[in-house]
């Protein structure tokens, strides 16, 4: 859609228009939906989630001052509401193959992926790379996402977040170290299990 018909549907939805606010929620729901689920990680949440922001998009929509772009309004809005939810629930474990971040182990020939197996380590890097977000702060966890994962820059990420564009660089640049760590130790770990095990059947 373009930049003048969102605008027009934003002057109505500020006037009190509900059907032109509800345009507005198609254009935007997949994104905000997807930031979600990446977020809390649970598909319930992520849609009551997005229920909540565009009820409190709604609700605020006639002081949105346009000085941002509705998007990066609504952005801000959504990781707000997931971190209350965070705060709120108690954290369980939950099984690598309920997921709903991680993509189903199949080939798909429209991605470039024709080979079953190749398909099935891409669908096991996934679910590394998801356990390891979920190590990091909320605050590390929500950066990483909003720039790496939806990949929107520095700028855009500091107006959602409601900080300085430094922090959101420096904590890119600690999540990615973080990261490594995550994912060299869960390496290491592995290798070490894979020796142990070895080793016994050699002794046996």
């Amino acid at each position: 859609m373009a930049d003048s018909q969102e605008g027009e549907l934003l002057e109505r939805a500020r006037s009190g228009d509900r059907p032109a606010f509800g345009a507005l929620v198609r254009i935007h729901q997949r994104r905000v939906y997807a930031c979600a689920l990446q977020i809390l990680a649970d598909a319930g949440e992520a849609q009551d989630a997005v229920q909540e922001t565009f009820l409190r998009g709604w609700r605020a929509i006639d002081r949105f001052d346009g000085r941002s772009e509705l998007s990066t309004w609504l952005y801000r809005i959504c990781v707000n509401v997931c971190l209350n939810i965070i705060r709120r629930r108690r954290r369980t474990d939950a099984a690598d193959i309920a997921d709903p971040r991680v993509p189903e182990p199949s080939a798909d020939p429209t991605q470039g992926i024709n080979d079953p197996v190749l398909a099935a380590e891409s669908t096991h890097l996934y679910r590394r790379l998801a356990r390891a977000l979920d190590v990091l702060s909320p605050a590390l966890r929500t950066t990483a996402i909003l720039v790496l994962v939806q990949g929107m820059g520095h700028r855009e990420a500091a107006a959602v977040l409601g900080c300085p564009e430094g922090t959101v660089a420096w904590r890119i640049h600690e999540a990615r170290r973080r990261l490594r760590e995550i994912l060299a130790s869960e390496e290491s770990g592995a290798q070490s299990v894979a020796d142990a095990v070895a080793s016994a059947r050699g002794s046996s």
